[in-house]
């Protein structure tokens, strides 16, 4: 065990100096843990919804349909490594990802791939330029409606790409201001995506092939399973926007923050067992992956044990540690930081 360097604090930059030195053989990741977690949380998620599927209402129902839910739910958290990490490290992962998980559930990698490196962005973390962040802090009513209407997402979701993308196949100029105004994972409406080629294109084909996923389905499947779909897919958003809600102080004033002022900002709950079902995929290390946004998922418990154990109890990191996700919400809901 590395041990720890007192208890005084350390300036950020002797306390970031240290930290660098000690994650710096854990950015490489591991293609097997990728793709063995990505094929058995998928198997097991569709597996449990089509059993909860053909079941009559009944305990056995419930309990596949909640464990849909997680499984699912952790799949889908694999798109936000998608946005991190390079291609060529994992060819082929985020398009069986859009296979298994994206298309299913009506969020394509496109909506997140391209907008989530803005809200790690220095010069627009924290400001109107962010797509994932708004001053919950000053507005406990704010943090609670946003989110009760996260369980309208599914719905909002198939009014996109099952009726508004046929009619952006059609009428390019409506294709291009759903590329620039519908066609991102955020929560700050304000938030415009830059247009390009690429992206429009990326989208279009994403579309047609969610169009003929969906349109099979409705062929297929009976209306239970819509049902069923809209029910999980509602859940696994809840759960996401309360982790999303508990993963930063959103306290920040509007203006750029430095990788100091974004530490200080964000959330580590390394938690346990039951903190891996509701911030999964490292998710729970938000604090730490703000700070050091190279580290693959599966050695971000092993960088948080390491810092932990070497920095100081006054340190930055330390301080950014939350015993769980209910004292996170509480001390959200129950901040008084002025409305700006």
């Amino acid at each position: 065990m590395t041990p720890v360097l007192g208890t005084h604090p350390l300036s950020f930059e002797a306390e970031d100096k240290e930290a660098r030195g000690l994650v710096k053989n854990l950015h490489s990741p591991r293609p097997a843990v990728y793709w063995l977690d990505l094929l058995g949380t998928s198997a097991l998620g569709w597996i449990a919804f089509v059993i909860a599927a053909r079941s009559p209402f009944s305990g056995r129902m419930l309990l596949c349909a909640a464990l849909a839910v997680f499984a699912l739910y952790r799949g889908l958290c694999f798109l936000h490594e998608i946005t991190h990490f390079r291609k060529r490290s994992l060819r082929g992962f985020e398009t069986v990802w859009n296979t298994l998980i994206g298309f299913p559930l009506l969020m394509p990698s496109f909506m997140y791939v391209g907008v989530h490196q803005a809200h790690h962005s220095l010069g627009s973390y924290g400001t109107s330029d962010d797509p994932e962040y708004l001053p919950f802090a000053q507005s406990s009513r704010m943090t609670v409606i946003f989110a009760l209407e996260s369980i309208l997402i599914p719905a909002a979701l198939a009014a996109r790409f099952l009726i508004l993308a046929p009619i952006g196949l059609i009428i390019p100029r409506f294709q291009r201001w759903l590329a620039v105004h519908a066609s991102a994972l955020t929560m700050n409406f304000s938030y415009r995506r830059e247009l390009t080629p690429g992206l429009l294109t990326r989208i279009r084909l994403g579309s047609v092939f969610i169009l003929m996923l969906w349109l099979t389905a409705a062929v297929l499947l009976p209306v239970r399973v819509f049902a069923l779909w809209f029910g999980v897919v509602s859940v696994a958003s809840f759960i996401n926007t309360l982790r999303t809600l508990a993963a930063h102080r959103y306290e920040a004033e509007g203006k750029p923050l430095d990788r100091s002022g974004q530490l200080r900002d964000s959330i580590d709950v390394p938690g346990s067992f039951w903190t891996e079902l509701w911030a999964p995929v490292g998710l729970r290390y938000h604090a730490l992956h703000h700070y050091f946004p190279g580290l693959p998922y599966h050695n971000l418990g092993e960088a948080h044990r390491l810092l932990v154990n070497a920095l100081p109890a006054g340190s930055l990191y330390r301080a950014s540690v939350s015993p769980g996700l209910l004292a996170s919400l509480t001390a959200l809901i129950a901040s008084k930081r002025p409305v700006r």
